[in-house]
Parts: C-alpha cells; structure tokens; sequence
C-alpha cells in the first residue's frame, strides 16, 4: 500500500512537483536552480530536488523571476 503525500507537506519536491506548486515552469526552475549559490537546491545523485521551505523562502523575497 503507497501513502500519498499531499505536496505541501513534503520537505522537498521534484521540479513537476515544484513547478505545479508554485506555477513556475520547469525550464524556469532548472534554469533558477543551475546557479551555483542556489539555496534552495538538492541533488541526489543526478536527480534535482527543490527544497520547498527554502523555495518559499526565495519566492517571498523575489520581485521579479
């Protein structure tokens, strides 16, 4: 059986997860998350995670993406 868990509640996010929790698209959030000093990034592996408290942090903060 697989629990389901709601994305508001996850600590991190795919970019499809991201992208749709925030309405940014994905070529956009690989593009913010590519920087070097990018706070809200995780990589395991090659797979790219979105640190969703870090990212509402930024997108607080941000005037313009």
């Amino acid at each position: 059986m697989r629990c389901e868990v709601p994305v508001w509640e996850k600590a991190n996010l795919t970019l499809e997860e991201a992208a749709a929790y925030s309405n940014i698209g994905i070529n956009r959030l690989r593009e913010l998350s590519d920087a070097d000093q990018c706070p809200f990034v995780l990589f395991v592996g090659n797979k790219r995670l979105i640190k969703r408290k870090q990212f509402d942090a930024y997108l607080a903060e941000a005037y313009s993406i």
